[in-house]
């Protein structure tokens, strides 16, 4: 489960590009090839049905139980394929 959300952290910062987030209490930005210490997903927000790139937030809780809020971008699940 872990590999599977690292790897699409990945592929849609990459989508995204260096485009930013506004900035949260205490929350990390997340960039291509952080390596990221998650133990636990704690929630995530629910993405829109729209055909654009939205921003994201994931708390989750590392190996020594510290939680963090982890911002990032998405494509949203509205595009259809006709």
């Amino acid at each position: 489960m872990k590999n599977i959300l690292i790897a699409a952290l990945v592929v849609f910062s990459a989508a995204a590009g260096a485009s930013t987030l506004p900035a949260s209490n205490n929350a990390q930005e997340y960039s291509y090839g952080d390596h990221l210490d998650i133990a636990k997903v704690i929630s995530m927000t629910q993405i829109p049905d729209v055909c654009a790139v939205v921003p994201a937030t994931m708390v989750y809780q590392d190996h020594q139980g510290e939680q963090h809020t982890l911002q990032y971008r998405v494509m949203g699940n509205g595009c259809q394929n006709n």
